[in-house]
This record gives C-alpha cells, sequence and structure tokens, in this order.
C-alpha cells in the first residue's frame, strides 16, 4: 500500500488536475488499462481464464451488476473480491462524510451545506480501495435496516424531527456509496428483504420508513449463489434477477493442473508435500465430481482437497515428531521442512474427509467402500502418468515370495529405504525417483534435501512407495494393512 496524496482541502484537489470518475467509469477504464498493458487483473484464480473471466470482464466494461451461480468451493467469493484491485489505490472523499461523497459532488444534505459553508476549504481525506469493497453474508435475519436503514430512535430523541433525512441510520449499501458491494449466498435473504434492493438498483436512491430520500447512489452490486439454493432452498425474486445484467455460470477447475494449482495455493501445510500427493488429491477430487454415488447438486468443493493437502502434511509433521524424523527447531519443535509426506499419509485424509461430501441416499453404509475405490482409482492414474513404459519387473522380482516390505504412518522414510531389497540395476530406484520428482536422485537417499533439486529421503520413500502401490493396483504384489502398517510381498 502506497501512501495517500498530500492533499487535504478541495482546492489543493483542484489544483491537482484530479478527474472525478462514476464507479463504473473507474472500474472500466482500470481494467481496460490492464488489459492493453498485458497484466493479469485477476491474480490467484485458476481454471477460469477462458470461460468465466471473459463473461465477467465484458459485464464490467458494460457497466452491469453481476451475480455468480456455482456449487460450493468455486471461487466466487474469491472472484468477488479481486474487484477491489480494479478500483483506483485511493480516492477522495469529503472528510467526515457517512457516505463516503466525492468533494466534488455531495449529496447528503449536512454535506451539501458543510460544502456550502466551507467553499475551497472543505477539508478531504483520502480511502483506500480496500475500504471500499464491503462483503454481506445473506442470512435469514438480515433486515432493511441492516442493508438499507432505519430511523435512528436516539437522534430523535435528540430533538430532531422525523422527516430530517439526519435521523435516518444508514446501512450497508447506502455507506458503501462509490464502492462494491457482495452479498453471498442471496437467495437466502427474504424476499421482502430482497425487495428492498430494487431500488438501490435501478433508480439508485433508498426509502426508508416512508420517507424516499433522493440520493444519487454510486454502487456495484455483486452476489453469488449456489444454483441448487436458487431453485429450491431460497430463490432470488424474478424483479431483483431482472435488475442483474449479467449472470455468470461458476465451474470446478477444467483441467488438473489448475486443480492442483488452487491446493498449492490455498493449503497452509506444516510439512512438504510433493507435487505428487497433490496430483492425487485433485484427481480423487474429480473423480468423486463424476461419481454417481455423490449427490452432485451439491458439489465437491475445492476447499475437500485442500483440507486433504493439509492434513496430509499434519501426518508427515506428526510422524516426524514421534519418531524423530525431523531436526529440532529453536523452540524444540520439528521443522517443517524436514517432514515430508509420503502415499501412506493419504489414508489419514480420507479417514476425515468423507463429511466433507454428500452421497446419494441410495449408498447408505457404503461410504467408506466408495472413497477408498476412487482413491485407488486416482494413485492408479497417478502411476500411470509418472511409471508409464517404466519396467517395473526387477523391482517385482525381489519379491521371492519370503520378502516383504513394511511402511505405515509410523515408519520413517530412512527405516522404508533401508528395508529396500537390492536390485540388479540400482539405477531402477534413482529413475523411479527421478519419475515423480522430476530431478536425479541422491545416490545415498540422503536424510534431507541438500543441493537444490535433490530429492530428500523422504520424497525418495514416498516415489518408491507409490511404484510399490502400483504394482498391487496392477496385482503385481500383494498389501496388508492393519493397525496403521502396509505390508508389500
Amino acid at each position: 500500500m502506497s501512501t495517500p496524496p498530500e492533499i487535504s482541502t478541495l482546492a489543493e484537489l483542484r489544483a491537482s488536475g484530479h478527474r472525478m470518475r462514476s464507479l463504473r467509469e473507474e472500474i472500466r477504464e482500470n481494467l481496460l488499462a490492464a488489459l492493453a498493458a498485458g497484466e493479469d487483473p485477476w491474480p490467484g484464480l485458476h481454471g477460469f481464464g477462458s470461460t468465466v473471466i471473459p463473461q465477467l470482464e465484458r459485464a464490467l466494461i458494460a457497466g452491469h451488476d453481476v451475480v455468480l451461480l456455482g456449487e460450493r468451493g468455486q471461487g466466487k467469493t474469491r472472484l468477488l473480491r479481486t474487484l477491489a484491485g480494479l478500483l483506483d489505490e485511493w480516492s477522495p472523499v469529503i472528510a467526515g462524510s457517512e457516505l463516503n461523497e466525492h468533494p466534488y459532488a455531495p449529496i447528503t444534505a449536512a454535506s451539501v451545506a458543510r460544502a456550502a459553508i466551507d467553499g475551497d476549504e472543505l477539508p478531504v481525506a483520502w480511502r483506500h480501495r480496500s475500504e471500499r469493497y464491503v462483503e454481506k453474508l445473506s442470512t435469514p435475519d438480515t433486515s432493511v435496516a441492516d442493508l438499507i436503514g432505519d430511523v435512528d430512535p436516539m437522534r430523535v430523541a435528540e430533538g430532531r424531527r422525523l422527516g430530517d433525512p439526519e435521523t435516518i441510520h444508514y446501512g450497508l449499501v447506502p455507506r458503501a456509496n462509490r464502492g462494491i458491494v457482495a452479498l453471498n449466498e442471496l437467495p437466502d435473504l427474504a424476499e421482502r428483504i430482497q425487495v428492498a434492493l430494487l431500488n438501490v438498483m435501478e433508480e439508485r436512491d433508498i426509502q426508508v420508513r416512508g420517507y424516499v430520500l433522493r440520493l444519487p447512489l454510486d454502487v456495484l452490486v455483486v452476489a453469488s449463489a449456489n444454483p441448487e439454493d436458487y431453485t429450491n432452498r431460497g430463490r432470488i425474486i424474478t424483479p431483483l434477477k431482472d435488475r442483474f445484467g449479467a449472470e455468470i455460470r461458476t465451474h470446478y477447475p477444467l483441467e488438473l493442473a489448475d486443480e492442483v494449482a488452487v491446493i498449492r495455493q490455498e493449503a497452509h501445510l506444516t510439512a512438504e508435500v510433493p507435487d505428487v500427493l497433490l496430483e492425487i488429491l485433485a484427481r480423487f477430487t474429480r473423480a468423486l465430481r463424476s461419481s454417481t454415488a455423490i449427490n452432485q447438486a451439491s458439489g465437491v468443493s475445492a476447499r475437500f482437497a485442500i483440507a486433504g493437502a493439509e492434513t496430509i502434511a499434519a501426518a508427515a509433521r506428526h510422524r516426524a515428531a514421534v519418531r524423530g524424523e525431523a531436526a529440532a527447531g529453536p523452540d524444540g519443535e520439528g521443522l517443517p521442512g524436514e517432514a515430508v509426506a509420503r502415499l501412506v499419509d493419504i489414508d489419514a485424509a480420507v479417514d476425515v474427509l468423507g463429511g466433507k461430501v454428500e452421497f446419494e441416499s441410495g449408498e447408505e453404509g457404503r461410504e467408506a467402500e466408495i472413497l477408498e475405490h476412487l482413491l485407488r482409482t486416482a494413485v492408479a492414474q497417478a502411476v500411470r502418468e509418472h511409471f508409464g513404459g517404466l519396467d517395473l519387473g526387477p523391482l517385482v522380482d525381489a519379491f521371492d515370495g519370503h520378502r516383504t516390505i513394511t511402511t505405515g504412518e509410523r515408519v520413517t522414510a530412512a527405516e522404508f529405504l533401508a528395508d529396500l531389497p537390492e536390485l540388479p540395476d540400482p539405477g531402477l530406484y534413482d529413475e523411479i525417483t527421478a519419475r515423480v520428482n522430476g530431478s536425479p536422485a541422491r545416490p545415498d537417499g540422503g536424510a534431507a534435501a541438500g543441493a537444490a533439486g535433490v530429492p530428500s529421503a523422504g520424497e525418495r520413500a514416498g516415489a518408491i512407495e507409490l511404484a510399490l502401490e502400483g504394482l498391487y493396483l496392477a496385482r503385481e504384489l500383494s498389501k496388508e494393512t492393519a493397525d496403521g502398517q502396509t505390508v508389500y510381498g
């Protein structure tokens, strides 16, 4: 954030050459300037580049109010919040103005009177764009007073007449004047409350307790809604729908890479999680979204995979602390960078994520089975992607009917690597690691990542675990799981 301009009076503002623009002109011109300069006005949004974003940009250029329709966890709120980035960083307001009026155009009776008295010495303050974006979660208990305003009994008690505009306590929408108002889950607003928005969105004035205040409000109204709520649990009344200039459908990421990018960007990880595990989580999430056993009207939120990644990282950090796998930090705890998640940690995530998915009514009792099947499918797809064309026969041959390898949530990477059978070509383990991590492996499979681009012991163990799981899914090896341990043989 830069410092605000050092302009404090109306005379100084005029002398600076400042030009007053309406909110829609400001957004339109700033958006067009960013596009012409090749800048991305939508940082942190993945998967909308050729679908949602062009529609939204056209709506903003047209100056339309917008409603976004989409299932939960599709990034609707994040998209709305990025709109603030299209506003000028600093905008002038009449200092102390209740409705953030522009010094060139006061709209309330108090500000008009003040401007007439002060003249060129009218005090000017500066408002940052982050203050010009207002978000309201629409709930059934929201009142007209919350959104529009009401008569303030304290001001009446002070001796003002009921007809005096100064008795009005303004609600959220008028106070967002010259800014953006975002209404999340709009259908949850009671229909009579939605009616109160009609004048705001069309005539741009407000009515409070029978008083018509001709306030030329300058607001952009944007909203989000779940399509199922849109038609069943609640609805947007027809006159209000008609006032939104653009109705845009959002969607989950269409490409796997975008799904992984969302997880990596949004998850707060307490340990290192290799990209291949995020890929498996993304494939798992996408499989759930296409499964007939899952209620697709409810959707499978991106938060499902994000929470999964955070749980996987927590499982790795937990193992590091219990087994001493991580180095001790200044506070006596393991350093996050030393704990590396592996394939065995995914089970810990699936155990706690089932509640974030709504199953079809006919699938009662089969929830765990469905999740396990779809997870195996996701792992198998990742195995084919990374190990396609690689001959893993020597690894299978190393299991002579007696030899087994044990891994699990309490087995450290060093213990797992030490238990691996010797192969005629030791380079196979290096190739497996390189296929998953995209870089050559350390010959000693060191305890922690050393030189840049060199996999750590945890990454090396995770890659080989994935290969073993792939051989099990291909019915080349057997697997037994119990008490947090997995034995391949």
